[in-house]
């Protein structure tokens, strides 16, 4: 650690990712990482030397990880959303060319540069509320040129802005209109073309698929599957939303990072993910958006043990909502969660969903991604819908907020 500029905060009531710790806590960062975590109680036991206070009290804990979202995108659908007000369901907007078909075209027309100024509000509102990881898919181009116009925006993104985005291609989101009644031959063009030039330009940190009788078969999607794990890509799925197609535990069989949505999972799903430590993602802020019935099975995937992250799955129809911390509410007040339950779900779990446990965390040796809240709990995070209680944001040992 030396040479390395070192900061303490003290006394503060620390919650590490998994549970909140007993007592006033004491966290030393050193560089970009977490020097150590203790008791106040032992801290005169460490080295002070050169230490620099940055802060006192409060409430610290991991910066939020938001592991499912689809940030880049053109235009809008506010007149879908007045269309579902009027009692139009989503799958007949969908039918109707509306759904992800209508943010396809916009993206298809928008320039690197347009989608990059159209995101970057986006991204910086979850900045604003305390997240330090986002996870940004593609989706809306569903061609070869177009899913890579996304990817590179959303690398630009994490370059440009002092977030770490990791990148998925979801190229296997919606039939496009020309393969409209050739979905196989479009399949075929993902796992020939798209996936292919996706990982050799470096642009796609994982694959993605939506398994769901609107879009593709369980079928065509472990085509999707064989063709990542031939380009040493790892999976993740939108699975179990408007039906059991039996996706969840087709994508666990390929040792899937997460299962996402599940509100239809079964305990055959919930089992297979056990067995391959899938983490199932939940998505409140589209069950909210779309007015669902159907929860997700949460008491059975407790049961099991599978761990559960919380994600905003931002994006312009399901859920345009970018504001991570309002998901850890509406976790506990739609899915009944506990606090500690949502925050787990933001923090360690949602980092497991990305395949990471470098952040996350609040642990000696782990990377100083933090967030210092001016709460006296950690449960206020998810009591409250309330702005402005971040008091400072810590990315890779840097303050960038307060």
């Amino acid at each position: 650690m030396q040479g390395q500029t070192r900061h303490l905060w003290r006394d503060v009531t620390l919650f590490d990712g998994l549970q909140q710790r007993p007592g006033p806590m004491a966290v030393v960062v050193a560089g970009e990482r977490i020097e150590s975590v203790v008791p106040m109680a032992e801290l005169d036991r460490l080295d002070h030397a050169g230490v620099i206070e940055a802060g006192r009290g409060g409430v610290m804990t991991p910066g939020l990880v938001d592991c499912h979202t689809h940030l880049v995108f053109g235009g809008h659908r506010a007149d879908e959303f007045e269309q579902r007000l009027e009692g139009v369901d989503y799958e007949t907007i969908a039918r109707n060319g509306g759904g992800i078909l209508s943010t396809l075209r916009a993206t298809r027309e928008a320039s690197e540069h347009d989608l990059f100024q159209a995101a970057a509000p986006r991204l910086q509102a979850m900045i604003n509320d305390g997240v330090t990881t986002v996870e940004i898919k593609s989706g809306y181009g569903l061609n070869l040129a177009d899913e890579l116009k996304m990817l590179r925006v959303a690398r630009r993104l994490g370059e440009d802005f002092p977030v770490r985005v990791v990148t998925t291609l979801l190229a296997a989101h919606a039939v496009p209109p020309e393969y409209a009644d050739d979905s196989d031959a479009y399949i075929d063009l993902v796992c020939r073309e798209i996936l292919p030039a996706a990982a050799r330009e470096g642009l796609a940190d994982a694959v993605d698929v939506f398994c769901e009788h609107i879009a593709f078969s369980p079928a065509q999607c472990e085509r999707v599957f064989a063709a990542a794990r031939q380009h040493g890509l790892p999976i993740k799925a939108h699975v179990e939303q408007l039906s059991n197609l039996g996706g969840a535990a087709l994508a666990a069989r390929y040792g899937a990072l997460s299962a996402d949505h599940v509100e239809y999972l079964d305990e055959a799903g919930i089992a297979a993910m056990k067995q391959a430590g899938t983490v199932a993602v939940l998505l409140p802020g589209a069950f909210y958006t779309l007015r669902e019935t159907q929860q997700p099975p949460v008491d059975a995937l407790r049961r099991q043990g599978v761990p559960i992250a919380i994600a905003t799955d931002a994006n312009p129809g399901s859920s345009p909502l970018f504001q991570p911390t309002l998901m850890l509410n509406m976790a506990c007040t739609l899915f009944r969660l506990t606090p500690q339950q949502a925050l787990a779900g933001m923090t360690a779990h949602a980092a497991r969903a990305l395949g990471s446990n470098a952040y996350g965390r609040i642990a000696d040796g782990a990377r100083a991604d933090l967030c210092w809240w001016d709460l006296q709990s950690p449960a206020e995070l998810a009591y409250a819908v309330q702005p402005g209680r971040l008091r400072q944001r810590i990315f890779n040992g840097e303050v960038t907020h307060g």
